[in-house]
């Protein structure tokens, strides 16, 4: 029987408390969660099971529109792999962030707020009110870790994005949520506390319904990224090496891990779950594919490839076509796309096969959406050990990533040299499934060089604006981000 934790929340959850950031009145519209045949939140929280379905709701919120749909389309859009797509007039508020013409009133960055602190408010309800439960203690610490990594997950989101934002550990006791942004440097310690307990107390595995939970790999995984960002190369290398260790593996077919026959793989680090289930598009629905999907045929057509992307890829490299789907093709799985339509190019790894569409619902009732995937460890991996000056492993890892796409090895004793062929082969390996593009340039110190000819400044779009909406509503305890 498939758990609860595959089906998304059905509709008697938890009220959840807001956690909107900076809010001054619990009667703002801001603040307004309330679902019908919801349960107040200080009704809940008693037994195992509210402890299990609590933290079953942080996961559901991976699927939200504000996490997995039109907001997430901003950072893509923004850097050189996407453009806005669909109709010329459709959603044309898109071009301002291709052209950097975004300011801090537009809506898709306060969605995008709003889903990242939704969620780390539904694990601080978990992280606060779990421990008074009297229930089974390994299965209490293992929700408690579960809900630290994707808390951390969500502050990961934000502090790429914005920067410097509030930490909140736990429901504030006082009831204040006005409290000033903390900075990048504090917001990175707080993650790198939460994936370190979550590498500690969640297993490796897990069988029947509950796979797809949150694991020590995933934890590992992400706390490696993180230090990448942070240039802690030895620590990156570390983690890195632990999770290659720890039974993750390449899908001989690259075109094959986005398929639904594939979801929660070997090569699946951490996934975002989706489950058609009968006659409940609401819970079915997820509108990550349904935006993106061939417009007029398997979907809205937004968030489309760059021409820039599709010219980047090797001769010869497998992934250009499984990353993209053009007009005038058959997909593998057999549905032939009409020469005539508003884009040359779609998302292919958005893609589900017409077949495997749930009877009346959207096209992405049945689609896990892939957040962290063994290649990109390899590829952690081979940056931290280049970094590192371990150039024999670097190649090594890169190149397993290169084979499996149909490329062959890339032989440099340059570190220079390698460093681009890492970062290129990022690009490669993880266009269109993910917003790192951006934050990868970012951090590379390229920002200018590769976004500049698209309007990127210096000095003001390394981070987005925080929402002007969020700024009103703490009466200035919030400051804006510099240039906005």
């Amino acid at each position: 029987m498939e758990s609860k934790f595959l089906k998304i929340m059905k509709k008697t959850l938890i009220l959840f408390s807001a956690l909107a950031i900076s809010l001054t009145s619990c009667n703002d519209d801001y603040l307004d969660f309330d679902k019908e045949d919801s349960i107040p939140a200080e009704n809940f929280f008693q037994t195992e099971a509210d402890a299990i379905e609590g933290t079953n709701a942080i996961y559901a919120n991976l699927r939200s529109w504000e996490v997995s749909a039109f907001p997430s389309f901003i950072f893509s859009i923004a850097s050189d792999d996407a453009e806005k797509g669909s109709s010329v007039g459709d959603a044309s508020f898109f071009n301002d962030y291709n052209n950097f013409t975004f300011t801090k009133t537009q809506v898709q960055i306060d969605s995008w707020w709003r889903g990242q602190w939704n969620g780390v408010n539904r694990c601080n309800q978990v992280i606060t009110k779990v421990p008074a439960i009297s229930m089974d203690e390994t299965l209490k610490n293992r929700l408690i870790a579960e809900a630290r990594f994707l808390r951390a997950f969500h502050y990961w989101y934000l502090v790429r994005a914005f920067g410097g934002v509030p930490i909140y550990d736990g429901l504030p006791a006082d009831g204040n949520y006005n409290i000033p942004r903390n900075t990048k440097e504090e917001v990175y310690a707080f993650i790198i506390a939460d994936l370190q307990f979550a590498a500690q107390n969640l297993p490796p595995t897990y069988s029947g319904a509950d796979k797809g939970r949150a694991t020590s790999g995933a934890a590992k995984s992400y706390l490696a990224k993180l230090y990448l960002y942070q240039q802690n190369w030895s620590q990156a290398l570390t983690l890195s090496n632990e999770v290659m260790g720890m039974g993750y593996d390449l899908l001989p077919d690259y075109n094959s891990v986005f398929r639904i026959a594939n979801e929660n793989s070997i090569e699946s680090v951490f996934e975002s779950q989706a489950s058609y289930v009968a006659g409940n598009c609401d819970i079915s629905n997820s509108q990550y594919s349904q935006t993106q999907g061939v417009r007029g045929l398997l979907g809205w057509g937004f968030n489309v490839p760059s021409q820039n992307l599709a010219d980047s890829f090797e001769a010869g490299d497998v992934r250009r076509d499984a990353t993209i789907v053009f007009r005038g093709e058959t997909t593998p799985e057999g549905d032939f796309i009409p020469l005539e339509g508003d884009n040359p190019m779609y998302n292919q790894k958005s893609y589900v096969p017409s077949g495997q569409i749930g009877p009346g619902c959207s096209e992405g009732s049945e689609q896990n959406v892939r957040l962290m995937r063994f290649a990109e460890v390899l590829l952690i991996n081979a940056e931290a050990a280049n970094e590192s000056g371990n150039t024999s492993q670097a190649l090594e890892s890169l190149n397993r990533v290169r084979n499996r796409a149909g490329l062959d090895d890339f032989d440099s004793a340059d570190q220079a040299a390698i460093r681009q062929a890492i970062w290129r082969e990022r690009r490669s390996e993880l266009a269109m499934e993910s917003i790192d593009r951006y934050f990868d340039v970012v951090r590379q110190g390229r920002g200018t060089e590769v976004f500049g000819p698209l309007g990127f400044q210096a000095g003001k779009n390394e981070v987005f604006p925080i929402p002007n909406d969020a700024i009103q509503l703490s009466n200035g305890v919030l400051e804006q981000n510099t240039g906005y």
